[in-house]
């Protein structure tokens, strides 16, 4: 079967020394004080002017941009926000939107127009959906095209659209509702997964940086093909990139109708066992009212399955944004 093949720009030498500067991290480095931003009185302020504004001269959202309104406290919020994704932890929890006192179309407003400080906002589907509805749609992941944040399974650690033709730069999650039970937030640093592959398994780490096959669940255009080639792992310009999903690339072989390579088979038992490692990770839950983000090239993410609340309208229910600031805003750049 035919896939789309994105390995040619992307394909690198296997790094082969240890990466040993600020951006390696281990779970007993960080606490909430690196990946904290609460949205303090002034920043409140300014997020109840912009609905004031929004109410008084209404614009579709998807027009709305950061430069319509006067935020000169929410700015440096974001600079905050931002300075940790590319300088800090990989991650960033800001806190404190006031989902109680609006109506839930005017904090989403607000969750458009401020993620737009981390990045160009891209679409996350086919069709161009630009703002990702993250539930349980009761949907079977094994269905060909299910996508698991439409579903409450367990997402090993992963980045997102680790199958697309272009990745995303960053991610950002808004939270309406956390789940009653379990959907627990996991990260991981993928320079000390790389490390510790390197340590522990080289050969399995040389292999993740060949090609191989994903399931590309559905998003492409009507016949193109239903998988892509690329490796997991990539080298450039002194920088680690990933496309990780374990669970992407042996659905990519099963539905290709093709074996994989014992090589392949084993290098990604082995990564999936190093990145069990509690060392290696750290649990972050998303609460009701905070704003996630993460970057999707050097932080991998796993979420535990999940319990929904008995009342449909407490579901949980984040709303996710994806930023890359190169190529065309369409799905695949």
């Amino acid at each position: 079967m035919e896939s789309i093949d994105v390995s040619a720009r992307e394909v690198t030498p296997a790094h082969s020394e240890f990466v040993a500067d600020e951006r390696v991290w281990l779970a007993d480095d960080i606490g909430p004080d690196d990946w904290a931003v609460r949205l303090d009185d002034n920043a409140l302020e300014e997020i109840r002017e912009m609905i004031g504004q929004l109410a008084a001269a209404p614009l579709p959202m998807l027009l709305l941009t950061p430069e319509l309104f006067n935020i000169p406290q929410l700015r440096d919020v974001y600079a905050r926000a931002k300075n940790i994704l590319d300088q800090g932890c990989g991650f960033c929890v800001v806190d404190g939107l006031p989902m109680d006192d609006y109506a839930i179309d005017d904090m989403v407003s607000c969750f458009w127009v401020l993620g737009q400080m981390i990045g160009r906002t891209v679409a996350q589907k086919w069709d161009g959906t630009m703002v990702y509805d993250v539930s349980d749609t009761k949907q079977s992941y094994h269905t060909q095209g299910v996508r698991g944040s439409y579903t409450n399974v367990e997402l090993v650690f992963h980045t997102d659209n680790a199958f697309g033709l272009s990745v995303p730069d960053y991610v950002g999650l808004l939270c309406r509702y956390p789940a009653v039970e379990g959907g627990l937030s996991r990260f991981c640093n993928l320079y000390s997964l790389h490390n510790r592959l390197l340590e522990q398994h080289p050969e399995a780490l040389r292999r993740l940086y060949q090609p191989m096959l994903f399931d590309r669940q559905a998003e492409h255009a009507p016949g193109a093909p239903e998988t892509s080639r690329a490796p997991f792992f990539r080298w450039a310009n002194g920088k680690l990139s990933a496309r990780a999903n374990t669970s992407l690339v042996r659905k990519g072989y099963e539905v290709a109708g093709v074996p994989m390579d014992a090589e392949l088979v084993s290098a990604l038992d082995r990564l999936d066992e190093v990145s069990t490692s509690k060392d290696l990770w750290i649990e972050a839950p998303i609460k009701r009212g905070q704003m996630q983000y993460l970057n999707n090239h050097e932080l991998g993410h796993y979420r535990s399955t999940f319990k929904d609340h008995d009342d449909p309208s407490k579901k949980r229910h984040l709303y996710r944004t994806w930023h890359r600031q190169v190529g065309r805003r369409t799905y695949d750049e």
